[in-house]
């Protein structure tokens, strides 16, 4: 996956991204539906009820993408710590 660079990511409304007020996870791509995915439990300083937000922001986007996604939340993610 290409990284976006500043510009890019500017660009970018922030309806596009899993986590908008903060600018993190960008969701345009498929690429980076699955990135989302991946990394979401490396996300930090957000509240439980921004990440379920965030999570059904990547739900809906991986069905715009056509990525399967198999936890239907994000409490059911492998933790990071």
């Amino acid at each position: 996956m290409t990284k976006l660079t500043a510009e890019a990511r500017n660009v970018i409304g922030d309806t596009q991204f899993a986590f908008p007020a903060q600018r993190k996870e960008p969701l345009e791509n498929a690429t980076h539906v699955r990135n989302a995915v991946s990394r979401f439990n490396q996300v930090r300083g957000v509240s439980d009820s921004e990440k379920d937000a965030a999570w059904q922001r990547i739900l809906d986007a991986a069905g715009k993408y056509d990525v399967n996604v198999s936890k239907s939340t994000w409490r059911d993610l492998p933790s990071d710590h």
